[in-house]
């Protein structure tokens, strides 16, 4: 029995979902029992026999060929990043051999000293969205911006975090599709179990997100918080990855010289001096 997870049969399936009729040029007669597309439907657009696609949603082929696996991404509508996650769920990785699983992840001392020195709001994100290290910037723009933190816990779990975001909601929806990228084909991973578990049983939309198995690069972002102290700021994200590292990122935020933003970030950084 083969009891590695079913990572491309739970993407294959999550992802036709997604997909309406319409949207894939297939009349619709009568009522669908399901939502988005057939498994005989993607099978058909895609070129391959029914029989096959239902032996790739369930686990009885992990190893499709280059040209079955570009035809689905098409029928799929992906993007290059969910096209480049599903080439990545495909590859023939043995078990044991994945990256990062059960190390304890160390922020290397000379960034550590780096994040201090920023002028701007900085953290270090782990692979799992854990905080790494962080400047006293990082939590006057937010308390839970501290090492020992978690980004997912504190979006899905705290309403103070969550006030933070006037949309919450697509806040959280990137946050989640940053976190698959980040952990790829590893959601066996112990730490990625655990997180999972926890927030899937404690948020409904965390378990309505993580179904989707939507797919986003961690990257650079305009970022609009609601702060209760000096009101609504518009900074820009960077998240830069630690070389030698893996997968760390650096993450910082700042705004425009001159703005209104500017100077209200000046104004949070006084008063974390100050305390």
């Amino acid at each position: 029995m083969n009891e590695q997870p079913n990572l491309l049969g739970e993407f294959l399936r999550a992802r036709r979902e997604l997909v309406t009729p319409e949207e894939a040029g297939i009349p619709v007669r009568g009522v669908r029992r399901v939502p988005g597309l057939r498994r005989e439907e993607v099978a058909m657009l895609a070129g391959i026999s029914a029989d096959y696609y239902l032996r790739l949603e369930r686990g009885r082929d992990r190893r499709p060929s280059l040209q079955v696996l570009e035809a689905l991404a098409g029928v799929l509508r992906l993007d290059d990043d969910t096209r480049a996650h599903l080439f990545g769920l495909a590859a023939d990785r043995p078990r044991g051999t994945r990256r990062g699983r059960g190390r304890r992840e160390a922020v290397p001392p000379s960034t550590a000293r780096f994040v201090e020195l920023l002028p701007v709001p900085a953290f270090v994100e782990g692979r799992h969205l854990d905080v790494l290290a962080a400047n006293p910037l990082a939590a006057a723009l937010s308390p839970r911006l501290i090492t020992g933190g978690n980004r997912l816990r504190d979006v899905f779990l705290d309403p103070d975090e969550q006030s933070l975001f006037p949309d919450w909601e697509r806040a959280a929806a990137a946050l989640v599709a940053g976190f698959r990228e980040a952990v790829g084909p590893d959601t066996d991973d112990p730490r990625c179990v655990e997180l999972v578990g926890e927030l899937s049983l404690a948020s409904p939309l965390f378990r309505r997100l993580w179904a989707r198995h939507d797919v986003r690069p961690r990257g650079s972002a305009t970022v609009l918080f609601r702060h209760p102290q000096v009101g609504d700021l518009t900074l820009s994200r960077e998240k830069l990855h630690i070389t030698d590292t893996d997968g760390m990122m650096l993450v910082a935020f700042h705004a425009a010289r001159g703005t209104r933003d500017a100077e209200r970030l000046a104004l949070l950084g006084a008063a974390s001096a100050g305390r």
